[in-house]
């Protein structure tokens, strides 16, 4: 089949001037669909860029990797969102509680009790459960009249793995996709007002909710073994507990990380892999590869393409001496903007790195994050997707698109809203 237009890095990359005036806030034509070429260029000719007068774009992936390590590499926000939502408002409250936007001693204490409720002993748990939800999916995807791989399979794992981890009734799941869409999408560089008013009401209603769910909890306890919501409430044994607003938004959070991150990972995998027929077919073969190529498809595919940190002291970032860059400083009080997507394509790190190889070793991406702020979820979020695209390719193995995928319009997460597909099962299964 041919490629999808717009996703495979062209001959020619974008001019010196071009890139100089490169803006995330109105990135340029082109840049959504694809931005490998201008993720590219920025390393070469731009690779601290300076989007404002106190905000910076790093693109390669040593200068990530500094300032993941750098403890005056700061994730809290409220300096940066006061002005963007407002001091008094709903995603003001919920993006500076919650676990990933918060520096220590909260970051710790929250991270502590989150990655205690997502053990290895939790993540196994879920995994027969998880083996029967994809199955079912794939089977109902050869019984649609036009199948598409974001709403009747990608977008509808994470959210029953998270809702079953906090045991939130099914009947009870449908508005959760919808909220955590809102909420994130404000965390776009510029946001409209009518994003930002979609948001604040979605961390109301959210809220609501939880309010709700946690006092049914907490009169009717589960098992804190399987329920992650009875484990957060009850806290650790020492008596280290979740205040009531630190809980309420750390759920939210864990619904909202857990539904972005994992549907654009199976989506974006799905497709890159239709689009590179080669390693579908490999994988195909030697399904033994679904963990290396998992991994492949994080870095190949970044689901969140953009991080972000405040400098609350100077960090100096080594020479680089593919540009002949000297030492440079970042200024205390400058906000980093962290170009994940394209330092998981950096040649200085991975060879070749516009090749999808689903067998690729060592790879060192950064999908998730390095360091303390690495994502608490990554484990279930990998067993989801090794799952879900493992079990889906084998099953239809000549799947290909019936249209045009559509891709998502934001900067920060890269995914699709829809991608419709032929599934051609073969008659031998």
């Amino acid at each position: 089949m041919t490629l999808t237009p717009g996703s495979d890095t062209p001959s020619l990359p974008p001019g010196t001037s071009a890139i100089q005036a490169f803006s995330l806030a109105a990135p340029p034509a082109g840049f959504i669909d694809n931005p490998y070429p201008w993720y590219a260029a920025l390393r070469r000719h731009s690779p601290i860029h300076r989007l404002t007068p106190e905000s910076l774009l790093l693109t390669r992936c040593a200068d990530l990797m500094t300032v993941y390590r750098h403890p005056a590499a700061s994730s809290d926000k409220k300096r940066e969102f006061a002005p963007k939502f407002g001091l008094d408002s709903p995603l003001f409250a919920h993006h500076t509680t919650s676990l990933v936007f918060s520096d220590p001693p909260l970051h710790t204490r929250v991270r502590r009790l989150l990655t205690g409720a997502l053990n290895q002993r939790a993540v196994a748990r879920i995994e027969g459960g998880l083996i029967e939800l994809v199955d079912s999916l794939v089977d109902g995807l050869a019984h649609a009249s036009q199948p598409d791989l974001i709403a009747d399979f990608a977008a509808r794992i994470p959210v029953e793995v998270i809702g079953s981890l906090l045991d939130v009734p099914h009947e009870e799941r449908g508005p959760l996709q919808g909220w955590s869409i809102a909420i994130l999408s404000a965390l776009e560089p510029l946001p409209d007002a009518g994003l930002l008013e979609r948001g604040n009401l979605a961390v109301s209603e959210f809220l609501a909710y939880l309010r709700d769910l946690v006092e049914r909890r907490r009169r009717r306890p589960g098992d804190p073994e399987v329920d992650m919501l009875t484990r957060l409430i009850a806290g650790e044994t020492d008596g280290e507990r979740l205040s009531e607003a630190e809980l309420l938004h750390n759920c939210i959070f864990l619904l909202n990380a857990g539904h972005e991150t994992t549907t654009n990972l199976i989506g974006n995998g799905l497709e890159a892999l239709m689009r590179h027929r080669d390693q579908l077919e490999r994988l195909v073969r030697e399904p033994g590869l679904i963990t290396t190529a998992v991994e492949e498809l994080l870095r190949f595919e970044s689901p969140l393409q953009l991080n972000n940190r405040l400098a609350t002291a100077d960090i100096t970032l080594s020479p680089d001496p593919l540009t002949g860059r000297d030492a440079f400083t970042i200024e205390a009080g400058s906000f980093i903007t962290l170009g994940v997507g394209a330092a998981n394509r950096d040649p200085e790190v991975f060879s070749d790195p516009d090749r999808l190889d689903i067998a690729r070793r060592p790879n060192p991406q950064l999908a998730f994050g390095h360091g303390a702020h690495a994502c608490a979820g990554m484990n279930i979020a990998r067993l989801e997707a090794r799952i879900a695209i493992g079990r889906l390719v084998v099953r239809y193995p000549d799947i290909e698109p019936s249209g045009p995928p559509d891709r998502d319009r934001r900067v920060r997460f890269r995914g699709f809203r829809g991608i419709p597909v032929r599934l051609n099962r073969r008659a031998a299964d």
